[in-house]
């Protein structure tokens, strides 16, 4: 082992220098409720915004205590695949494109494709 290897210490585990003179910056606990029951302590820095929601270890989604939930936010609408159709064509061009390719298909022109 080399001389200069420290004894009975854990590097990087425990700090050598003492809080003696260091100011810490004002805080506030913020305390919220689980879904299950459990409560969660939180420091935040006194200049903060402190979020009314925040996400629960093992899932679900505490509330700042005395806070009410806030409206969730609105969420774009799922645009399906008619949609979609639907800002490109009109129903009366898709019923002309319908009937055309029906009749190809009847008379021969296009061959059905098996699955």
């Amino acid at each position: 082992m080399a001389e200069r290897a420290l004894r009975g210490m854990r590097i990087g585990a425990n700090s050598m220098e003492t809080e003696e003179g260091v100011e810490f910056a004002p805080r506030v606990e913020a305390v919220y409720d689980c879904p299950d029951g459990r409560v969660i302590i939180i420091p935040f820095s006194a200049d903060a915004e402190i979020p009314p929601v925040w996400e629960a270890p093992g899932g679900g989604e505490a509330l700042l205590r005395d806070a009410t939930r806030p409206e969730p936010k609105a969420g774009k609408p799922v645009r399906t695949h008619w949609d979609m159709l639907l800002e490109r064509r009109t129903v009366a061009e898709l019923e002309e494109l319908l009937d055309e390719r029906l009749e190809l298909l009847r008379s021969g022109q296009l061959r059905r494709r098996s699955a």
